[in-house]
């Protein structure tokens, strides 16, 4: 797999919920790749249990790449090389970067969390990563709570070469202002927590299409 391609229009980055039994969020998952262009899926399970993340990871790696999809991993990123995964998402701006860079290589994705500070996201980019993500996007109680405003990613998008991801509590409405100015959307619970997540997806591609 290559790294993530830059498009013209924004992209979904699709995020699993952080618990989900395996053998039902497979056959989800299935259906919404088949059905929804996607251009990375983020496999973001909070459990420490290794056997458990270490399952998940060679199905989630199955489904994604025999449809030509992009998989990364939250944090864990020694697992990647031995699942055979496409790179990592680090959760804490640019500290890890240039040490996991050395460690997996020239051709792993390794995207990084920078919230809403230009700085690290600046930083991130400088020393080699290949996406940086702000958010959220909308007040939460999740987190500092500090909102990357819109002027962020629009500074962004005017100045820096290095894909953005917009993720953390898009709303429909903020998903449509900042299509413009955003490389891609981060939609996790924005869509797990609905009755129909295909369904909710779609909704999210019409508006940033």
């Amino acid at each position: 797999m290559s790294k993530i391609e830059e498009k013209q229009n924004p992209q979904i980055y699709l995020i699993t919920p952080s618990a989900f039994d395996l053998a039902t969020f497979s056959t989800q998952l299935s259906s919404i790749l088949d059905a929804h262009d996607i251009a990375c899926v983020r496999m973001s399970l909070a459990s420490t249990d290794e056997c458990d993340i270490a399952q998940a990871a060679d199905r989630l790696r199955e489904i994604c790449h025999a449809r030509d999809v992009a998989i990364i991993i939250g944090s864990h990123f020694r697992l990647v090389e031995t699942h055979g995964l496409d790179g990592v998402h680090l959760p804490d701006s640019s500290r890890q970067v240039r040490d996991v860079r050395k460690l997996l290589g020239p051709d792993a994705v390794i995207g990084t969390f920078c919230g809403a500070s230009r700085h690290a996201g600046m930083t991130a980019g400088e020393i080699g990563a290949d996406y940086i993500s702000f958010g959220p996007v909308v007040e939460t109680a999740l987190g500092s709570g500090k909102v990357a405003p819109f002027d962020l990613f629009e500074w962004w998008s005017e100045t820096v070469e290095v894909p953005v991801v917009a993720e953390g509590n898009v709303t429909l409405e903020a998903a449509t202002k900042l299509a413009p100015v955003v490389d891609f959307f981060g939609l996790g619970d924005e869509i797990w927590g609905t009755d129909n997540p295909s369904a909710a997806l779609g909704e999210y591609i019409k508006r940033i299409s």
